[in-house]
């Protein structure tokens, strides 16, 4: 159940946040003033259409923050949590597969051909690439399309 109090603060900090007016709010959303009005000073309940409204036009509000102050606001991008991983390029040399029939890992290929080449990669000859003397358990190649390849040291 959400609580009406708690949930016109967060609304109002989020109003705050994006120094809007409750005029300027509820144009934004596309909701009617009162709406606003009656939310903040506890009167109403926000219905599921006003939240998803919110949600829209703020993309930096969490849903379960403005629900019942769970997570965090505004919300905190993932990429700005992780370091950027270094460019293939930037490394010394990549690994080539010791199959002689096999093109390098990140050569393009059929998903026939990487489902495949996950079964034969011999790991045990893989170069430690920038990693401090730790071996390789798993790489994980995610395609444009979608799709993805895994290939695992067994």
């Amino acid at each position: 159940m959400i609580n009406n109090t708690e949930f016109s603060k967060r609304l109002q900090k989020v109003i705050d946040y994006h120094q809007e007016s409750a005029s300027s709010f509820a144009t934004k959303i596309g909701v009617q003033r009162s709406s606003i009005s009656h939310i903040l000073s506890g009167r109403n309940k926000p219905s599921l259409e006003f939240v998803m409204k919110t949600l829209d036009a703020y993309p930096d509000v969490e849903l379960y923050w403005l629900l019942n102050g769970k997570g965090t606001f505004p919300k905190t991008d993932i990429s700005e949590k992780i370091n950027t991983p270094t460019p293939i390029s930037n490394f010394e040399t990549p690994y080539k597969s010791s199959n002689k029939n096999s093109e390098d890992l990140f050569s393009k290929k059929s998903e026939s051909d990487n489902i495949e080449n996950s079964k034969n990669l011999n790991f045990g000859n893989m170069m430690q690439i920038n990693s401090k003397g730790k071996q390789i358990e798993r790489i994980v190649i995610f395609y444009k399309d979608g799709s993805f390849s895994n290939f695992e040291n067994s």
